[in-house]
């Protein structure tokens, strides 16, 4: 058949958009259609046989997913950056719906009908937890540090040791955020050793608004390795009346983790903490909502009145600033913390399972699949606690990492990993209740 008669067996654009109505609102139906009828065409043109039916039900179920679909995540990586870092707890959503269907005094004082600041009971939390005098909202941890160096810094210099000049996922680069900050980044340092010295020379020879010191979250520097401490560096931007910066990044609110009733998990005693931060002299400290804290993104700046007072009156606050979806999440996350019900909150429950439960778990997944139990090792992820990790079983189907692709298509898409040839699922980073739904997913891929 030619392809002249081939073109005219296509339906309509308005045709096959009937086809489709319902499945997505009506002028994105159009446009699939149109789409459909034109990859028919190129198919008819290179010979290929060409369904404009099933190129446009392919092109729906693509448009579907990827309006947001709830993903299994039997990876393993608690916080994984694809899949949306932190799970919110109950209580969080439950206070997020409310404020979103609700009017609610974002920036109203109930008790005086003034107008209040935004965020006020989230600075009290904060003030609480981290012994902060102050603590101000934005929408992500790069907004904090972008707000910290343009308040303090535009048009100045600034400190940061070499080892410490961190890009992370989605082509964040310190560099680059200090560049649209206003300030000049000074390197100090070399790759591996930095000492307070370096930092004092560089004062010396730039006009400087802030030193910076910042938290490697998805690397670690060892062996032969030196870095200046948040003390000494407090006490040498004091010297120059200048505020200290620390970018600690995952959002460990404290070292001691008064939230557990056990002492600080080994995969914490590594990473720095707000707290303690603050009590070294740091003047700013700046972390993620949405990593370690497990709550929604934000970016969280807590430190001294007079230094949040900078940020405050920057233009950039109010650009930057969040909701009052956002904050009502974000008190219930820091009420959890406050009332030591962490495991409230889904990463931190995970994190603690006990290995017994996990065992027993893994055991009967894999004599439901025929598959074994490994220890295997989660992580945390979204580039926090760079290097840790917690012993997990893991259940691994051998020599079937083909599963892989079926999983993550499925109507429930579950997402594993793929090891050596084999199919990993690790259960610390699955709710219970989703152990059949993978049983009965994988089955029905073989």
């Amino acid at each position: 058949m030619s392809s002249a008669n081939q073109y005219r067996d296509l339906p309509s654009v308005d045709k096959l958009a009937t086809e489709l109505e319902g499945l997505l609102p009506w002028p994105i139906v159009v446009e699939v259609a149109r789409t459909a009828l034109e990859q028919s065409r190129r198919e008819i043109d290179e010979g290929k046989q060409a369904d404009a039916s099933d190129t446009a039900a392919g092109i729906v179920r693509g448009l579907q997913r990827s309006a947001g679909t709830s993903v299994i995540n039997a990876t393993g990586v608690l916080l994984h950056t694809n899949l949306g870092r932190a799970r919110w707890s109950r209580q969080a959503i439950a206070a997020a719906v409310d404020a979103a269907g609700h009017s609610t005094n974002v920036e109203l004082d109930i008790d005086s009908g003034q107008r209040a600041r935004r965020g006020s009971y989230v600075t009290t939390l904060l003030k609480a937890l981290t012994g902060a005098e102050d603590a101000l909202i934005v929408n992500n941890n790069a907004s904090a540090l972008l707000l910290a160096l343009a308040a303090t810094s535009s048009r100045r210099a600034v400190p940061v040791a070499r080892g410490e000049m961190i890009e992370i996922g989605g082509s964040y680069r310190l560099p680059d955020v200090m560049e649209a900050s206003g300030s000049h980044l000074i390197e100090v340092g070399t790759t591996n050793r930095t000492r307070v010295g370096d930092y004092t020379t560089a004062l010396q020879l730039h006009r400087c608004g802030s030193i910076l010191k910042v938290h490697p979250s998805n690397y670690r520097v060892e062996g032969f390795a030196e870095e200046a401490s948040v003390g000494d560096l407090a006490e040498l931007a004091h010297s120059r009346k200048l505020p200290l910066i620390h970018d600690i990044g995952s959002g460990l609110l404290d070292a001691d983790a008064p939230w557990l009733d056990f002492p600080t998990p080994s995969w914490l005693r590594s990473e720095p903490a707000a707290r303690q931060s603050l009590e070294a002299g740091a003047d700013l400290v700046t972390f993620s909502g949405d990593k370690l804290l497990g709550g929604p993104q934000a970016g969280i700046i807590v430190g001294t009145e007079t230094a949040l007072g900078l940020l405050r009156k920057h233009p950039l606050a109010r650009a930057l600033r969040v909701d009052g979806v956002t904050y009502a999440a974000l008190t219930a996350t820091l009420t959890a913390f406050a009332d030591k019900e962490a495991q409230q909150i889904p990463f931190w429950r995970q994190a603690l399972l006990p290995q017994d439960e996990l065992e027993t778990r893994a055991a009967a997944l894999a004599e439901n699949l025929g598959g074994r139990v490994d220890t295997g090792h989660s992580t945390i992820g979204a580039g926090s606690v760079p290097g840790h990790t917690i012993p997990s079983p893991v259940v691994v189907l051998a020599g079937e990492d083909h599963l892989f692709d079926c999983l993550v298509k499925a109507d429930q898409p579950i997402l594993a990993r793929r090891e050596a040839g084999s199919l990993v699922i690790d259960l610390r980073s699955v709710d219970p209740e989703f152990d059949q739904v993978i049983a009965e997913t994988v089955s029905q891929c073989r």
